[in-house]
């Protein structure tokens, strides 16, 4: 519930209820409040525990869907439409083997779909100029 509450804030608030309530009346005020947040806290966990007995085991069963709804908070909408789009495939359009290097893992082949090329093995020898493919330009 006050996750999110760090020390500065925490710090405000004990200044402004100076400032609101006076030095004397501060610490009654603090001790009330420490009641009461005990007070809902033990109400809170009374009620879970009477809720899992009246339930049973088919406790389980119900926090379940309510953790899934909880996890739906931090969904990240671009990672959850790529996911189901491409099935969790970290490279859909193959732009990763666009050099040759690399496995084609959307099912195209390494060369686009071309006739077989065979790769090169050895450095060009100087003075040796670089194959040229006509359909490429």
């Amino acid at each position: 519930m006050f996750d999110n509450i760090g020390w500065s804030e925490i710090l405000i608030l004990i200044v402004a209820g100076l400032f609101i309530l006076g030095p004397e009346r501060l610490p009654e005020a603090a001790a009330w409040l420490g009641r009461t947040v005990r007070k809902v806290r033990d109400f809170a966990t009374g009620a879970r525990q009477q809720l899992r007995e009246e339930v049973g085991t088919d406790f389980e069963e119900f926090r379940k869907p309510v953790e899934e709804l909880r996890n739906l908070r931090n969904l990240d909408p671009k990672q959850a439409v790529t996911k189901h789009l491409f099935d969790g495939d970290p490279d859909p359009l193959g732009l990763d083997n666009i050099n040759g290097t690399g496995s084609a893992t959307n099912g195209a082949s390494r060369n686009g779909g071309h006739s077989p090329v065979s790769p090169q093995t050895e450095p060009l020898k100087p003075g040796e100029k670089p194959p040229v493919d006509p359909d490429a330009t």
